[in-house]
């Protein structure tokens, strides 16, 4: 039997995305003795597409942009992910994107496959006119590929609601009627869903008080260092500070602010509003962004970018729980490191998974035209995120294994035994 080569992670190639979701799948692949076939089948996207988009910018001249859609599998439902808005995005990217989209679906066991959508571009430079006219001619270049049964968009880096308003209307004019569930993370009054705001750090701080159980570590001595202050890491400072965790520092990428005795979110969110920076609050002291993610701390949540934490950096670390509130913050490389250091990793693929769990609820919301109030959406949120915790390192110990192939073993289980259910369409 022929074998598949493992990529080679090297310090040159490190920061691959791509290859990352490569390599962590490899060695998934390997425990649980896949067998080549089915390695095939999980590795390759379903689809891959590329459009150039053009577009009439305010001044008159036409530009034209390049976007990508992959859909990595859609063996136990429609696609799912987020699209992104960025002059870095590459196709490598957006692979490794959604594949960890269908791991991430399959941890949390919700019936979605993985997705990943993003378009080369520099949104702070383009008006909102412009920014309109961008998603809606992408849209209509993708919309053969998309809908509530194929593959289901939501916001990502530099969108928002906005941005999927555009996308929900658009379709919607092409099938000449409403569709509401073609993409999550709408508006409230276009058929969002109450909790998904916050739902990607509410997951994470759901987690991060599992794991601190399981240290006896009391939430309201617990010392917290966030990495981003958006959405994610925003969210999570501010739902964490209401249960009690002490935020010491918050590490921004101008930036860095911290107290020993505990930041005052709300303060620090409004200062921010005011003054565009993190930097210079009153209620801390600035210090260096790269040093900040070296505090000692009970839980470090890295929740902004890629390949934050690395071989270069991961033995400095001094946090007792890595929750991983962005997509890859970790390299390969650096995992071994965490390993060695036994350092309790929350992956990705589970921790941040609340906000596609939240947005399966949206999606349900949407096909049944019935509504749930907030409480009902955290109370089941909160039963995925709990079962799935237990699950993965249940696996973990099961298989001796570190959590994050406990999750992708799971996960790779779960894709693998759909696809054998339904067998190969010939």
């Amino acid at each position: 039997m022929a074998t598949l080569t493992t990529p080679s992670i090297s310090l040159s190639n490190e920061k691959n995305p791509w290859l990352a979701a490569a390599a962590r799948f490899d060695e998934a692949a390997a425990r649980l003795q896949l067998d080549d076939g089915m390695q095939k089948v999980l590795r390759a996207p379903a689809r891959e597409i590329t459009v150039n988009v053009p577009v009439l910018l305010d001044d008159g001249r036409l530009e034209v942009f390049t976007g990508y859609r992959v859909q990595h599998s859609i063996a136990r439902g429609p696609a799912k992910g987020g699209i992104r808005f960025a002059p870095d995005v590459t196709l490598d990217e957006v692979r490794a994107l959604a594949s960890w989209m269908t791991w991430k679906c399959a941890v949390v066991n919700i019936p979605f496959g993985g997705a990943k959508g993003g378009v080369i571009c520099d949104p702070n430079v383009l008006s909102d006119a412009e920014l309109e006219k961008l998603t809606r001619r992408y849209t209509a270049e993708i919309i053969d590929y998309i809908g509530p049964e194929r593959d289901v968009p939501a916001p990502d880096v530099n969108t928002n609601e906005k941005v999927m308003a555009w996308i929900m209307d658009t379709y919607s004019m092409h099938a000449r009627h409403t569709v509401t569930a073609v993409v999550t993370g709408k508006p409230m009054s276009l058929g969002g869903s109450r909790g998904r705001p916050e739902a990607t750090g509410r997951g994470c701080m759901m987690v991060t008080l599992k794991a601190l159980r399981r240290f006896g570590i009391d939430p309201r001595s617990a010392r917290v260092v966030i990495q981003g202050f958006g959405n994610v890491g925003g969210m999570a400072a501010r739902l964490m500070a209401a249960q009690g965790f002490k935020i010491v520092a918050i590490v921004e990428y101008d930036g860095a602010v911290y107290n020993p005795d505990g930041l005052d979110i709300g303060a620090l969110q409004k200062h921010r509003k005011d003054t565009g920076s993190i930097t210079g609050f009153a209620g801390g002291q600035n210090m260096d962004r790269e040093e900040a993610l070296f505090l000692p701390c009970d839980v470090l949540l890295p929740a902004a970018t890629e390949n934050v934490i690395t071989s270069q950096n991961a033995a400095r670390l001094r946090c007792k729980i890595l929750c991983e509130g962005a997509n890859g913050p970790t390299t390969p490389l650096a995992d071994a490191i965490l390993e060695d250091k036994k350092v309790f990793v929350i992956p990705d693929i589970l921790a941040n998974a609340g906000g596609v769990t939240v947005s399966y609820f949206e999606w349900v919301q949407d096909r049944q035209g019935y509504f749930w109030n907030e409480e009902l959406v955290n109370q089941r949120l909160e039963e995925i995120m709990n079962e799935s915790f237990d699950a993965v390192v249940s696996y973990a110990e099961k298989h001796a294994v570190h959590n994050r192939t406990a999750a992708y073993m799971l996960a790779l289980d779960r894709v693998a035994s759909a696809i054998k259910l339904r067998g190969i369409y010939a």
